[in-house]
Parts: C-alpha cells; structure tokens; sequence
C-alpha cells in the first residue's frame, strides 16, 4: 500500500510539472520591444555624372585682313633691286620709258635710281635735279629722307667720276708727252744718220824731245871773262 501511495504521489508531482510547464508556456510575457537600431547615416548622393565632352571642333581661320598699303620708299626700293643687274639696252628703254610719263614723286624717284645705273654723261645730274624736285614736293613727306640719301649717293658718285675722269686725263697727256719725247728722239738720231761720216785721222809721230844744253859745255864754248880772245 505504502509502495502504491508513492507511485501516485509521484505520478501526480510529474502531472502537476507538466501543467505548471504549460502554463508557464501559455501565459509567458511578450518579449520586451527590441532596442530601436542606430540610425544608418545617409549615404551621399552620387555626384552627377560629368556632361560628356565636347568634339574638339577646329577654330574657324580668323579672317583675312587687308594687306596695308605698301610704302612709297618699298616701291622705290624695290625698282632699285630690279634695274640694279639689267642690261643697258633694257636699262636705256626704263629710262626713256620713264622720262616720257608724267611727274609723280615715286616715278621721280625711280627715274632718278635708273639714271644712276646708268654710266652716260649727264644722267647724274639728271637725277640729281629729280630728287631736288621731289624734296620741295610738300606731298612727297614719306619720301624726302630717301631722297636726300640718294642724292648724297649720287653726289659721291659724281665726284669719284670726276676724280677718275681728271686723272685719266692726266694719263693721257703723259702719254702724248711721252709720244712727243720718242718723236724728237727719232728724228734726232735721223738727223744724225744723214749727216756725212768724217774721215779719221791719223795719230802725228811723235818725235824725241831736243835735250838742252847743259852749263858744262856753255862754259867750254864761251871766252873767259876778262881775258882775251
């Protein structure tokens, strides 16, 4: 009887757990709200993507600007690069081709440069009366300083003209006078060529000379003074 009263008792403590299980299980609190996560830090918005570039386009060409006006010296310039190695003949129609236009203070000019190339008589003062005219020209300003330049070129030349001319000159009489010397030379040894030849003469024998008389035999030949004959 004592071994049944164990087994119940035993029986109903394990009962009795199972139904404190379950109600435990049954009625369990809800679980306490989870701690609120820390706020995640926003991300930073990606930076717009750059606009894609540009084709390189070309840089249009600027535009063309008019070229200035040349110079009135330039074309002056120029002419004398031209005509500085023409020939003569050509050299000879610039000029006359030139001298039948009109004035005008570059054509002057030019005509003057030509006449300088020139080596006839009487075209360096030709020129040097054009760029006279051309320095009392008031409207030929830009061009008065060249042709003060050329005209003391031009004076220069003349005067080493003058100075070759002088002493070509001077050569030339000393050659007259040389001519004129031989000349007379000739003719004198022509005079002397005509004139007879003289005959020679013979040496004169030349004789012994007397020997004169000596005291001795003067003294024999005369009487004794005093004495008689």
């Amino acid at each position: 009887m004592q071994a049944d009263r164990s087994a119940v008792r035993a029986l109903a403590l394990a009962l009795a757990s199972l139904l404190a299980l379950a109600g435990c299980a049954t009625t369990a609190p809800p679980p306490a709200p989870a701690a609120p996560a820390a706020p995640v830090p926003a991300q930073p918005e990606p930076a717009p993507a750059p606009p894609p570039a540009p084709q390189a386009v070309a840089p249009a060409p600027p535009p063309v600007q008019p070229r200035p006006p040349a110079h009135p010296a330039d074309l002056v310039l120029a002419y004398a690069d031209r005509v500085r190695g023409m020939p003569a003949p050509e050299l000879a129609q610039e000029i006359q081709r030139l001298g039948d236009s009109g004035y005008a203070p570059v054509r002057a000019l030019q005509l003057a440069v030509a006449l300088g190339q020139s080596r006839y008589n009487g075209n360096l003062a030709r020129a040097q009366s054009l760029l006279q005219r051309v320095q009392q020209d008031p409207e030929a300003q830009p061009l008065h300083a060249l042709a003060r330049l050329l005209a003391a070129q031009f004076t220069e030349q003349r005067r080493l003209e003058e100075q070759a001319e002088r002493q070509a000159q001077q050569v030339r009489d000393n050659q007259r006078r040389i001519e004129q010397l031989n000349d007379r030379l000739e003719a004198v040894r022509a005079i002397e060529r005509s004139l007879p030849s003289r005959p020679r003469r013979d040496a004169p024998v030349a004789t012994p000379p007397v020997p004169a008389p000596t005291q001795s035999s003067g003294a024999r030949g005369a009487p004794p003074r005093g004495g008689t004959p």
